[in-house]
């Protein structure tokens, strides 16, 4: 609770609002027992002044009674609102400074449900604590003390709802607890189902996998629906129980006072005040119980929101001040290991990288080449040795200078929805319709930009689906040259273009980008035989390093990759 808290400070005339308006609701609503036992003596009497002055207090006090409830709704509202917008934005920058490892130990889809299902929770959480919370024990307090006042006789029938009604919520809600937990559990799973079905659809439909994933998705959407009729039974039977308590109360009320009532007439007002006392005491029972089972939920929510505000990142940056960095690069005694694994995925590299220099990495499926390339921008640390860039360890360098510094495009192209113009400007915040063009030309993107009615304007769909591959990674490639980058990394970038495409893409970073560092992972040797030194891998080792040339004389391993591939263009 102490992040509702935290949060909440920021809101706290609205809070203050609220709460002064339940007070006024609780006055309005235990007063209007009291006046109706008024009303009805007078009725007896045949008092008809006191009859309408009476009356004339009872309207303006549910008139009063009204006003105050729409404006706690209305500030409760605004509380709430408000609280969970905030640990919302304030979950979403704290995922935004994870890493590929913290990612990938919640998962995007659990990510996802935790910032939209769980902050709802949350937020229903914080409505209903304004609207209720400190209303339940005025309301039950005020009405225990005033029926007691009523009828002191029946002490022991409100003792007796009360002892009822507190077992029913007892024994419901210890078993509704265990299922909250499984049925956020379930939401995470039916969350990442749908995504993963909606992003392959067409290799679902290509594989004929339609009923497959359907009765995948069936299997899991069953189970949360099972968990949810449970929890949804034992809600639908407790609140019957609760109103067969308090009718069973309110008829022994009238039982034991039925015969007082014939000596003395104006009792009948106290029972029907006594009796409306019994329902707002069991009212606050039953709302306080309700407030349980959200507090329940919502507990199980800030407990999953707290683990990723407690989570601390695997990398940091050091606060320092900016610096310029060359595009040198240096690997010395580099082992790697992704979390979990059992072995190292890089082991013992080291190899020098001079600034302007276009450098190939091959190697088999599997080699390590990508992971290698995850270290330049410090998407990861390594295990073991130092990686540097200018002559400067990674872990001394500040964030900034190592973005402006290293780019890196990836062989799966990902566009935001928005505009061309947007998603470039990623790569360079203030990039002009110049810097633009020249980036799309050296990425052969301007050929169907140009086509485009909108231009630079043109809309970006979700998931870019109105751009081919092709088009896709020659956005990429743009977005990643327009900020004239030190170090370049293309990750088998070109592998969606054809032949033409890819060597008039080589061309034009020669040209326009020789002062550029370029790392180009390949899995074609085409694509990296012009290049001044080429890397081999093999198994997570550096196995070779020259010119094509000098591989293709020498290395066993490279000799066998082009070999094959030579084979293949046969």
């Amino acid at each position: 609770m102490n992040l509702i808290l935290r949060h909440a400070k920021k809101y706290k005339m609205a809070v203050f609002i609220s709460l002064v308006s339940v007070g006024i609701m609780v006055a309005a609503t235990l007063w209007q027992p009291k006046l109706l036992q008024q009303v009805l003596e007078a009725i007896i009497t045949e008092d008809n002044d006191e009859m309408k002055t009476i009356g004339v207090y009872l309207i303006g006090l549910a008139v009063l009674g009204l006003l105050a409830g729409v404006t706690n709704t209305i500030f409760s509202a605004r509380v709430a609102q408000g609280v969970s917008a905030d640990i919302r934005e304030e979950a979403f920058r704290k995922i935004q400074t994870f890493s590929f490892g913290n990612i990938e130990q919640f998962s995007a889809g659990n990510l996802v449900v935790r910032l939209t299902n769980d902050i709802t929770q949350i937020q229903n959480l914080v409505m209903i604590s304004l609207q209720s919370l400190f209303r339940i024990p005025f309301l039950f307090i005020g009405a225990f003390i005033l029926a007691m006042m009523t009828m002191p006789q029946l002490w022991w029938i409100i003792v007796a709802l009360i002892v009822a009604v507190v077992i029913i919520t007892g024994l419901s809600f210890t078993r509704m607890g265990k299922h909250f937990m499984i049925i956020q559990q379930l939401i995470d799973k039916v969350n990442s189902i749908a995504k993963e079905n909606l992003m392959g659809i067409r290799v679902v439909k290509s594989f004929v996998q339609e009923k497959n994933q359907l009765k995948t998705f069936t299997k899991v959407s069953d189970e949360l629906t099972e968990h949810n009729i449970i929890v949804g039974t034992l809600f639908s039977v407790m609140i019957p129980s609760f109103m067969l308590a308090a009718n069973l109360a309110v008829v022994g009320a009238i039982f034991f006072v039925s015969d007082l009532a014939k000596d003395d007439p104006t009792l009948i007002g106290g029972i029907a005040s006594f009796m409306n006392y019994l329902m707002q005491i069991m009212m606050a029972i039953i709302i306080g119980g309700m407030m349980m089972m959200m507090t329940s939920r919502a507990a199980v929510s800030l407990k999953r929101i707290k683990e990723i505000l407690d989570t601390e990142p695997d990398l940091t940056y050091l606060d320092v001040p900016e610096q310029e960095l060359t595009g040198s690069v240096t690997f010395d005694h580099v082992s790697f290991r992704y979390p979990g694994d059992d072995e190292d995925t890089l082991k013992d590299i080291s190899f020098m990288i001079e600034p302007g220099e276009m450098i190939g990495i091959v190697g088999a499926t599997g080699a390590g080449k990508s992971t290698l390339a995850q270290l330049i921008p410090r998407l990861f640390d390594p295990t073991e040795g130092t990686v540097e860039v200018g002559g400067v360890d990674l872990k001394t360098v500040n964030e900034k200078s190592l973005r402006k510094t290293v780019s890196f495009v990836l062989q799966k192209a990902i566009l935001f929805s928005g505009t061309i113009a947007q998603n470039l400007r990623q790569g360079k915040e203030d990039a002009t319709e110049k810097d633009m063009e020249r980036a799309s030309k050296i990425a052969q993107a301007q050929e169907f930009i140009s086509k485009l009615a909108e231009s630079y304007e043109a809309p970006v769909e979700e998931r870019s689906s109105n751009f081919s591959g092709g088009q896709k990674q020659r956005l990429s490639i743009a977005r990643g040259v327009i900020g004239d980058p030190k170090i370049l990394i293309l990750d088998d970038s070109t592998s969606a273009l054809d032949a033409r495409s890819e060597k008039l893409v080589r061309e034009a970073l020669n040209h326009e980008l020789k002062e550029t560092t370029t790392i180009v992972i390949a899995q074609k040797i085409a694509s990296v035989v012009k290049a001044n030194r080429i890397l081999v891998l093999d198994e997570g080792r550096l196995v070779g390093e020259g010119t094509h040339e000098e591989l293709v004389a020498t290395n066993q391993v490279y000799q066998e990759i082009f070999e094959t591939q030579k084979g293949m263009e046969e």
